[in-house]
């Protein structure tokens, strides 16, 4: 079985040494995402593949098409205003949950070009994945 945290805690220490880069996601955009326990009140380090389009970052709670949403959504959700870490910089940012036709347009985006993404959207289901905007304020 996977050590998520012990996977996570090595892709931050590549993240932090490599300027932003980890070699196993290739040219893939990471960022690490400095969020607050919705429960514990604890900061919490969550490393994850950003999509860039238009401008804009997004965040889909695919959880590699597992049928549980990432425990990173619920804290999101409970405290949307983080610190985000993307390539060399912090910034303060908003993380703005899409919903309704915004989401499922970001998501058929989204498989139609990543064919593993859209194996994950099939698995995950009946679960809808969130969707998530990087706003840096």
């Amino acid at each position: 079985m996977m050590d998520w945290k012990l996977l996570n805690r090595n892709v931050i220490e590549e993240f932090r040494i490599n300027s932003g880069r980890v070699a196993q996601f290739g040219d893939l955009p990471v960022v690490i995402l400095n969020t607050i326990g919705a429960k514990t009140g604890n900061l919490l380090e969550v490393p994850l593949i950003t999509v860039i389009d238009d401008g804009h970052m997004y965040l889909f709670g695919t959880n590699a098409g597992a049928k549980k949403q990432p425990a990173w959504i619920y804290n999101l959700r409970a405290n949307p205003v983080i610190d985000v870490e993307f390539k060399t910089e912090v910034f303060r940012a908003n993380l703005t949950e899409l919903d309704g036709q915004q989401r499922k347009d970001r998501i058929q985006i989204q498989s139609q070009q990543t064919p593993q993404f859209a194996d994950y959207i099939a698995s995950s289901a009946p679960r809808q994945v969130a969707v998530f905007r990087i706003d840096p304020l």
